[in-house]
């Protein structure tokens, strides 16, 4: 038996079988699907020759998060692309708010609310790593640089207050603001949804959104290939069914939803424990829809055929609006669609002239509705034509995500509801949130601090008190991922 054995090949999972594997243990990974990746993942969806992002797309956290500063795609062989345009949101009328890389651009396009645009995000710019430090611990320890606690922590509340609507006076950039905000799958307001859009805010002026040539299945596959350099050993189309069958190794790693965790440990578990996890919420969700087109979208306003993603939804009004219907669960009229174009910067996605496009709009959790029909009128409604482009198209509703990715309960790609509580105290209020009551035994998933997104900080910090405490390895995680291994 391995000394380590991590279930599930998502970018958390493999995260932290590329530190065990470096710090000289024997690993192994187990994935129940045919292919590793999580939510990770790059298919044909559609076409032949049409490659889709299955969930993640773009990947700010991919140059940004300390985990990928140590490990460094790009000298893994992964090109990372930075469209010049982070994302855009477009309005009625023809035009649209842009953040593009270039933050003085970005200023001088909004007019009149150029000014608060900078004034909230040019001093997190400036301290990019710092922010990223702080938004991606494991929120339990105090961060070395209470400056920026306190820059970000102003921010917050104003954005998670009655006052966030008097920074701006115009519709562009409060919703420019609003629709990253969304990313969180809860009313806009909300303290998470705040810290979720000054983080991403944040980076689309400093490293940008990157989004990786050949698509998001790369990232995995270098970690993979990391791993079995290391002498892993990485199994797929294996659904383990019982924690009994890894009973000699000395630690399980979980990259599994937290609910998981009680089929996997039957009895094992203290009662209050799992009374905890079974209480652990899901929240909104998302229905994909991947389409092969023909040609480039044809957006009206200026500079959205530069953005690798867009938010359609309108007005501030109208995303919160919309949130809020998810959030009780009914549908918007005119649903939040997030929308990804990744041959803005990568022509390898489609045959010559063709593109894809990657589009999730937010739906009740578990909802069995297919809303690609209200996917296409929303990015008609700001690309008159979108519709004769289209050559074929994917669709998998809510319900049907935990099929392709079981953490992803009902369909929602966060892996537990972004409350504020749940947030900090996921999957349950530990102190420390990676370890459960059986001894050897972590979770690793996106369901724990700092929670979801392609960042591996998951399982850098459940991995950190997997050596120190089961195999008295006390060397930093991070320097191993800089350092080829102890052996």
């Amino acid at each position: 038996m391995a000394d380590a054995v991590v279930v599930g090949a998502g970018p958390n999972g493999l995260a932290a079988a590329v530190v065990l594997a470096r710090a000289g243990l024997e690993v192994e990974v187990h994935e129940a699907g045919e292919t590793i990746g999580g939510g990770c993942r790059t298919a044909e969806l559609t076409l032949p020759g049409y490659r889709h992002d299955v969930c993640a797309g773009a990947h700010p956290l991919a140059l940004a998060s300390p985990y990928f500063r140590a490990f460094d795609l790009a000298a893994h062989g992964v090109e990372l692309l930075t469209p010049e345009a982070s994302y855009a949101h477009p309005l009625d009328g023809g035009t649209a708010g842009v953040a593009w890389r270039d933050l003085d651009r970005t200023v001088a396009e909004l007019g009149r609310d150029g000014a608060a645009w900078r004034g909230l995000f040019g001093p997190l710019a400036r301290h990019w790593e710092r922010v990223v430090d702080l938004a991606t611990s494991d929120l339990r320890h105090p961060p070395p640089d209470p400056v920026t606690v306190v820059r970000f922590g102003r921010r917050l509340l104003e954005q998670s207050s009655p006052l966030w609507g008097m920074r701006f006076r115009e519709d562009a950039a409060a919703a420019l603001l609003t629709g990253v905000s969304a990313h969180a799958i809860i009313p806009p307001r909300a303290p998470s949804a705040a810290g979720v859009a000054l983080m991403l805010g944040t980076l689309a002026h400093a490293g940008g959104w990157v989004i990786p040539r050949g698509g998001s299945q790369t990232i995995v596959d270098v970690l993979a290939a990391e791993v079995e350099r290391h002498g892993g050993r990485i199994v797929t189309g294996h659904r383990v069914e019982s924690l009994a069958e890894f009973d000699g190794a000395r630690a399980v790693l979980l990259d599994t939803a937290p609910t998981e965790l009680l089929g996997l440990a039957g009895d094992r578990l203290p009662a209050g424990y799992a009374k905890r996890l079974a209480r652990f919420r899901y929240g909104g969700a998302a229905c994909k829809v991947d389409f092969a087109l023909s040609g480039p979208v044809p957006w009206q306003a200026a500079g959205c055929d530069r953005a690798g993603t867009l938010h359609l939804i309108g007005t501030r009004a109208e995303s919160v609006a919309a949130e809020k219907a998810v959030a009780v669960g009914t549908y918007a009229e005119r649903p939040f669609v997030l929308v990804i174009q990744p041959g803005v910067v990568d022509s390898s996605r489609a045959p010559d002239g063709g593109h894809t496009l990657y589009a999730y709009a937010h739906v009740p959790n578990g909802s069995t509705r297919d809303v690609s029909e209200a996917v296409v009128d929303q990015i008609e409604r700001f690309a008159p034509g979108f519709r004769d482009l289209i050559l074929a198209r994917h669709v998998r509703t809510a319900a049907a995500m935990p099929a392709y990715n079981a953490n992803y309960v009902g369909g929602d790609i966060a892996a537990g509801a972004m409350t504020l509580r749940q947030t900090v105290f996921r999957p349950t209020p530990r102190w420390n949130p990676y370890s459960t009551p059986l001894p050897g035994v972590y979770h690793c998933s996106s369901a724990t601090p700092p929670g979801p997104g392609v960042h591996g900080m998951c399982g850098l910090h459940a991995v950190r008190h997997v050596l120190r405490d089961r195999f008295g390895i006390h060397t930093d995680p991070l320097t191993l991922l800089r350092t080829p291994s102890l052996t």
